[in-house]
């Protein structure tokens, strides 16, 4: 091998010294084998770090709730973290479903009772008159308790 590195450039001797980092450029007549091939697909990282993970009570209710599995009593000891996510995704968008149709619920809740406040003349600027009214002749009240009082 060190007579291969002689009188060749240094980017040479890189590919040389390191051929774990470039598979695909073989030196000398070395062609590309299948293990050199399998090693440049893509799937090479994401089948190395598929986690395999025991699912806790909430995710069990998750997966259920999601539709994966029928009953938690089907769901197997270990779940891949792919098949939680998704669950997880899709139970997030439900709730989100539910959150808008309840807001909108109370948005049209609002609108009915605001609308039955105004026939019977019972707004916020009524409401507001007489608590002033009312605070009015308390301070009044007390004003002539104070006058009234010898002292």
């Amino acid at each position: 091998m060190l007579w291969r590195l002689l009188g060749r450039s240094p980017r040479h001797w890189w590919l040389v010294a390191q051929p774990d980092l470039h598979p695909a450029r073989a030196v000398g007549n070395q062609g590309k084998s299948a293990q050199d091939t399998a090693l440049q697909t893509p799937d090479r990282g994401y089948k190395a770090f598929k986690i395999d993970r025991r699912p806790t009570d909430f995710d069990k209710k998750v997966l259920v709730w999601a539709g994966r599995f029928k009953k938690e009593e089907d769901i197997p000891k270990h779940i891949s973290s792919e098949v939680l996510d998704a669950a997880r995704n899709s139970v997030r968008i439900k709730v989100c479903y539910i959150m808008i149709a309840l807001t909108l619920l109370g948005c049209l809740a609002m609108v009915i009772t605001g609308k039955e406040a105004a026939k019977k003349d019972h707004t916020l600027l009524k409401m507001n008159i007489e608590k002033k009214a009312k605070w009015k002749a308390e301070v009044e009240k007390d004003q002539e308790a104070a006058v009234g009082k010898p002292q």
